[in-house]
């Protein structure tokens, strides 16, 4: 019997970040407590301008991304947000989406499989994913379990279970 396997992956759908960046572009421009605050939320090549007259109403405008974002189904562990920072006389915060597993979480993940893992079961580094093989299709949803249960700072799906 050949083995099954899964890969784990942590991709964010860019057409769903899309549609609640202007979803969130909406709300700022009609919202009453952000008229003439000079609030606005844009894309800024691969990451996220956020710019307001001040570093809460730059927050707010934050918040409101973020409850877009969850609203459509994308994690808060993928957004990576800064700091407001003054520029000039607004505050800017980039933000960023991650898409993919770095090496240094590919071999955390890993190791969270190695050690607390069933035996039989091994993970392989592909790129920005991991493959996770074994002969028991248990084992594998045990895995799948048990990484759901780890507090990791990105979000992962599970993808191609054969």
């Amino acid at each position: 019997m050949a083995d099954s396997s899964f890969d784990i992956v942590s991709k964010v759908d860019h057409q769903e970040a899309e549609n609640a960046l202007n979803q969130a572009h909406k709300e700022v421009e009609q919202r009453y407590d952000f008229k003439g605050t000079g609030a606005s939320i844009e894309w800024s090549g691969e990451a996220v301008l956020i710019k307001a007259g001040t570093e809460e109403r730059a927050k707010a405008v934050l918040d409101v991304f973020q409850t877009k974002l969850i609203k459509r189904g994308i994690s808060l562990k993928s957004l990576e947000s800064g700091e407001p920072t003054p520029s000039g006389k607004e505050f800017r915060i980039t933000s960023t989406l991650k898409d993919g597993i770095s090496t240094e979480n590919a071999k955390k993940i890993g190791k969270i499989i190695r050690d607390e893992g069933p035996k039989g079961v091994k993970s392989q580094i592909q790129g920005d994913e991991l493959r996770v093989q074994s002969k028991s299709r248990d084992d594998l949803q045990e895995v799948m379990r048990l990484l759901r249960a780890a507090d990791l700072d990105l979000d992962l799906q599970f993808i191609n279970y054969r």
